[in-house]
């Protein structure tokens, strides 16, 4: 995917790329190095989850612009990547006829968004005092809610996100008290039923 990434940049002129990162921790250790305008990335890269490494690239770098790239669909993290400070967000099926035209935006003080995230924070902006459940979750919270519901156990949680499994038993009990849930199966069919696994 990376590959592809740099394939479809690098066929424009006006776009140079001058890094790659394998990892969370490699991209914030590359753009406190080097001046990066804009950062492509992957929400589920290996380590430290997309939505942390946002905030720690606009913190490293406050003026740089981050496109998120997800295989998740807009209803998971399209709003709370813009919240933390994305510029824009694609799914990685529209990369491809996307991508540069989101760079360009971005790279010119802009946000790039589709029509899908546009009428996804159109619903949020007119509902924001009936926010499903879910949304008033920490980011941390999010993150083990999406595994929890997709079927993982929490020792399998525990080590996707490098946290103890007594963290992860922790959190999963601050999520089930905050959604009005009793048991680890309601949290599976609420992920479910709201398409977040």
């Amino acid at each position: 995917m990376r590959r592809g990434i740099v394939a479809i940049a690098s066929s424009c002129p006006d776009i140079a790329v001058t890094g790659e990162a394998g990892s969370g921790e490699e991209a914030l250790e590359l753009a406190r190095k080097e001046p990066f305008d804009v950062v492509v990335l992957d929400i589920s890269m290996p380590g430290r989850g997309g939505l942390d490494v946002i905030r720690d690239l606009r913190a490293a770098r406050p003026g740089i612009k981050v496109i998120v790239l997800s295989m998740h669909s807009e209803e998971q993290f399209a709003v709370r990547s813009l919240r933390d400070g994305a510029s824009a967000y694609l799914t990685k099926s529209s990369a491809d006829g996307e991508l540069v035209d989101a760079i360009r935006a971005v790279a010119s003080g802009r946000r790039y968004i589709t029509q899908e995230v546009a009428e996804r924070l159109a619903y949020y902006v007119e509902c924001d005092s009936e926010l499903p459940p879910h949304e008033r979750l920490s980011q941390r919270e999010y993150q083990v809610l999406l595994l929890v519901g997709s079927g993982l156990t929490l020792s399998e949680v525990a080590a996707r996100l490098a946290l103890s499994p007594k963290t992860v038993s922790t959190y999963r009990a601050r999520i089930l008290s905050k959604m009005g849930l009793a048991t680890s199966a309601q949290l599976i069919k609420y992920a479910v039923d709201h398409r977040l696994a």
